[in-house]
C-alpha cells in the first residue's frame, strides 16, 4: 500500500538539503510524496524560493504563508502560533501517514507541534546537534521529544538522542543530507555561474553568509559589523553575499549588508538566494566561506572548502579540520580568514574528511521507511542504565 510522506520546508536552507530525500521518495513506488512548503519561500523579500521547487516539478500540497512583516522576538513568536494553525489545517486536509522534519527552525516547531497533536507519526532528521548560539538548540530537542522516528548525521549525536530517553531502535545514524548534496550535485562552472550572477570569481573569494544570532541581545548586529570591519581590512578579497534567513533582527542585518555592498560594489555583490545548485557552486568556486551557517560546517568540507564559522551560533557542531572558529571580532576574524586562504591549508582542506558522512545519507533514510510500517506516536521515556549497570 502506498504511504503518503509529507515533507516540509520553510527555508530555502532545508530545501536544498531536503532535495535528495524528495528525489529518493520520489523514485519509490512505496511512496506518495508531498511537501508542505511555508516560511519564507512565499515571500518575495526572501527571494520568493516556492520558484525553486516548483522548478524542479516536486509536488507541492500544501502552501502556508506567514506573517513575516515583524522580525522582532514577539514577531516571531506570533508568526509561529500562525504556522502552527496553517499547518494543522494543511494536515487535516491531506491526511498523511507521516510527516519528516528537518532541523530545528520556528517552521519546524511548528510543524511537529502540529502534526503530535494530530497524532501523526513524525521523522525527525539532524536531531541530537548543538548550536548554542541559537535559540534553535533549543527547539531542535524539543522536536526530537515530538519524534518518532530520528534520523541523525553522526553517531554522537544519535548517543544524545538516545540520552534525551528516544527508544535506540528507532534511532539511524545515516550522515547529513548535505553531503549527499555536495557531493551528487551536478555543478555550475566558475564562468558559467560568474556570467549568471554577474560577479567574478577573481581569487581570493569569499562567500559570506550571516545570519540573526537568537541568543544574543543585539540579534548579532555587532558581529556582523566586526565581520564587515574585517573585509575592510581585507581589500583584495572580494565577497559574495547571500542575506540572512527570517529569525528575529534579520531585517537590520539585511540593511547593513545591503550599505556595504553599496559601498563596496564591483568587489561585493548580495543576493536574496541563490538556490540550491548555484549556492554550491559558489562554495565550490570561492576560496573560502564565511559567516555562521551551518553549510560552512556540514557542505563545504565535502566540496574541499576552508570554512571560517564566526561565534557561537554553530558552537557545539562536530566539524572538520578545515572548519576555523573565530570569535566575532575584526582582528581575529581578518586573520581566521587569511589563515583559510593560505596555500597550505588550503591543500589540507581539499583533502579533508568530512566527518558528516559519504553522501548516501537519503538512501538509508528511505530504506528505513520503506520497512517501517504501522509507526504509532505513543512512546516510552527509555532510562539510561545506572553506573553500575552500565
Amino acid at each position: 500500500m502506498t504511504r503518503h510522506i509529507m515533507v516540509v520546508t520553510g527555508t530555502r536552507a532545508d530545501y536544498g538539503l531536503l532535495d535528495p530525500l524528495l528525489a529518493a521518495l520520489e523514485a519509490s513506488s512505496a511512496f506518495e510524496v508531498g511537501l508542505l512548503v511555508t516560511g519564507t519561500h512565499l515571500d518575495e523579500r526572501f527571494g520568493m524560493t516556492v520558484r525553486e521547487i516548483e522548478a524542479d516539478r516536486h509536488r507541492i500540497a500544501a502552501r502556508v504563508p506567514l506573517p513575516l512583516d515583524d522580525d522582532s522576538e514577539a514577531g516571531v513568536s506570533r508568526a509561529t502560533g500562525a504556522a502552527v494553525s496553517g499547518i494543522a489545517t494543511a494536515l487535516a486536509d491531506t491526511r498523511p501517514s507521516m510527516v519528516v522534519i528537518l532541523g530545528d527552525r520556528y517552521e519546524a516547531l511548528a510543524a511537529a507541534v502540529a502534526a503530535t497533536l494530530m497524532r501523526v507519526p513524525i521523522a525527525h532528521l539532524h536531531g541530537g546537534e548543538t548550536t548554542e548560539g541559537a535559540i534553535d538548540d533549543s527547539m531542535r530537542h524539543a522536536i526530537t521529544k515530538l519524534s518518532t522516528l530520528h534520523f541523525v548525521s553522526t553517531e554522537e549525536y544519535g548517543k544524545r538522542v538516545i540520552q534525551m530517553g528516544e527508544d535506540p531502535a528507532r534511532v539511524f545514524c545515516v550522515g547529513a543530507l548535505g553531503v549527499d548534496n555536495a557531493l551528487r550535485t551536478n555543478l555550475i562552472a566558475p564562468p558559467v555561474l560568474a556570467s549568471e550572477l554577474g560577479f567574478e570569481f577573481a581569487r581570493p573569494t569569499a562567500l559570506m553568509t550571516f545570519h540573526p544570532v537568537t541568543l544574543d541581545d543585539a540579534s548579532g548586529v555587532t558581529q556582523v559589523e566586526e565581520l564587515l570591519a574585517a573585509f575592510n581590512t581585507l581589500r583584495d578579497v572580494r565577497v559574495l553575499i547571500t542575506r540572512p534567513n527570517a529569525d528575529a533582527g534579520n531585517r537590520v542585518i539585511r540593511e547593513r549588508l545591503e550599505a556595504w555592498v553599496a559601498a563596496n560594489a564591483p568587489r561585493a555583490k548580495s543576493f536574496a538566494s541563490l538556490g540550491r545548485v548555484r549556492y554550491l557552486s559558489a562554495v565550490a568556486a570561492c576560496d573560502v566561506v564565511v559567516g555562521n551557517s551551518s553549510s560552512g560546517v556540514i557542505e563545504a568540507p565535502s566540496l574541499g572548502t576552508p570554512s571560517v564559522d564566526i561565534g557561537d551560533r554553530q558552537a557545539g557542531r562536530v566539524r572538520a579540520a578545515s572548519v576555523i572558529h573565530a570569535e566575532p571580532e575584526r582582528e581575529m576574524i581578518a586573520d581566521a580568514i587569511q589563515r583559510a586562504l593560505s596555500a597550505d591549508f588550503a591543500a589540507m582542506a581539499a583533502l579533508t574528511p568530512n566527518p558528516y558522512g559519504d553522501g548516501h545519507a537519503a538512501q538509508r533514510i528511505v530504506d528505513v521507511l520503506s520497512v517501517t510500517r504501522n509507526l504509532i506516536t505513543r512512546k516510552r521515556f527509555r532510562d539510561l542504565p545506572d553506573e553500575g549497570e552500565r
